[in-house]
């Protein structure tokens, strides 16, 4: 069989159209989704971080950030990250120079993200939803430090994919009480009263500044868990 016959159909009809390019992307995407779970199959238990790209090394929330990954690293998690700067350099500077892998979960952007140095593992994505499940995937727990729009969209897939049971329960530990309670005293006045979600909600998510009672707080968490068994565990991560 000639290289032609083994096409699929609609790239052997119109190899520059619009669906030939789509069906090629689409390719392009399960590649991303193959290599990368590959990459990371070997890194659990590990744990998510997120915070601003913004943020500089002086920075309290940076030499937070550090010393939060650290701990966790040295508890025996890795510590998954963007792979950029700011509070995504801290995350893996931590866990790099502690026990367990740093990874950092890069994205192609149209201004390019610069890697940071502080990865043991570094795996690039051009797309974001697959770089997002990702973080989903082989998280533990999420710790979410201060930060702008991409990190609250990471809080907020989350917190639906909890809420909706397609994801297991895992902590997710908001740091930084002062930037984030008015964020959770929103959800309580708005969401809560004007029923959009339910009070048992707000239990998803906990605000934790110490970074000895963050590690402690995923421990026990386990320790108590009466989730799902391992077997229910992985399906619920293939239906993401």
């Amino acid at each position: 069989m000639n290289k032609k016959e083994k096409l699929p159909p609609v790239l052997e009809a119109h190899p520059h159209s619009d669906a030939a390019r789509e069906a090629w992307r689409v390719f392009g995407i399960m590649s991303e989704f193959v290599e990368a779970t590959d990459r990371l199959k070997a890194i659990l238990p590990a744990v998510s971080m997120f915070g601003s790209a913004r943020v500089a090394p002086e920075h309290p929330y940076y030499r937070l950030a550090e010393i939060i990954a650290r701990k966790l690293s040295d508890a025996g998690f890795s510590v998954i990250s963007g792979g950029g700067p700011g509070i995504m350099e801290a995350a893996n500077k931590g866990a790099f120079h502690g026990q367990s892998p740093s990874v950092g979960l890069n994205i192609e952007l149209p201004h390019e993200q610069k890697a940071n140095d502080y990865q043991d593992i570094s795996q690039t994505f051009r797309h974001f939803f697959a770089r997002k499940y990702m973080f989903v995937r082989f998280a533990s727990a999420y710790v979410v430090m201060p930060g702008g729009f991409g990190t609250l969209d990471e809080l907020m897939e989350a917190l639906t994919l909890v809420q909706t049971r397609k994801s297991r329960r895992i902590p997710i530990i908001l740091v930084g009480a002062a930037f984030w309670r008015g964020f959770l005293e929103w959800f309580r006045e708005r969401l809560v009263t004007e029923t959009m979600i339910d009070p048992a909600d707000l239990d998803l998510v906990r605000i934790e500044d110490d970074p000895a009672r963050i590690v402690a707080a995923i421990f026990a968490h386990y320790e108590s868990s009466k989730d799902k068994s391992p077997a229910i565990e992985r399906e619920l991560m293939l239906n993401l």
